[in-house]
């Protein structure tokens, strides 16, 4: 298996639940970058936003990633829906390990995350013309990043684990790792 498997994708893809399921699986530690920043800043990421600016917490990410490349050893990285954004991440994401891009479509992210208030980003007043333009940004930029796309619409999690587990498996064989 590769060092790491790392979880790139939109808000309400299933990031931080499909990790949670590769860490029960695998028993790598798992890294929801979310998370680890919230603890570092000592405040929720709304209030890195509203308080500190999108650009201080998307430093925040890089700082993080740099970090767990840094580190070592085997995990389970669950990053946030704009984190391949700029260029050095997604050369760090790459170099950790196997990069899965869980996809869903517009319409399933609207309606996984409308009942949430804690999608800075979201906080418009047409939430369903916000996600079409911010996946129409970042779609290309998944694609570059991952060695893996799966529509995580109608899967649940432990089907989506299964598969994420069996490519990876057969990635590192075809690469003889």
């Amino acid at each position: 298996m590769p060092e790491n498997i790392v979880l790139i994708g939109f808000m309400g893809c299933g990031k931080s639940t499909v990790g949670r399921e590769l860490q029960q699986r695998l028993g790598y530690p798992l890294v929801d970058m979310d998370t680890e920043i919230e603890k570092l800043a000592g405040k929720p990421i709304t209030r890195i936003f509203a308080e500190d600016g999108e650009p201080a917490f998307r430093e925040m990410e890089t700082a993080l990633l740099r970090e767990i490349s840094a580190t070592g050893g085997r995990h389970i990285v669950s990053t946030g829906g704009g984190v391949i954004g700029r260029p050095e991440n997604r050369e760090l994401l790459r170099g950790l390990g196997f990069v899965v891009w869980l996809h869903a479509p517009p319409a399933v992210i609207l309606e996984r995350t409308s009942r949430n208030r804690d999608r800075p980003l979201l906080h418009d007043d047409d939430p369903a013309a916000k996600i079409a333009s911010l996946l129409g940004e970042r779609e290309p930029l998944y694609r570059e990043t991952s060695h893996l796309r799966i529509d995580t619409a109608g899967l649940d999690s432990t089907e989506l684990a299964t598969g994420i587990l069996e490519s990876a498996r057969y990635h590192f064989c075809q690469r003889g790792q």
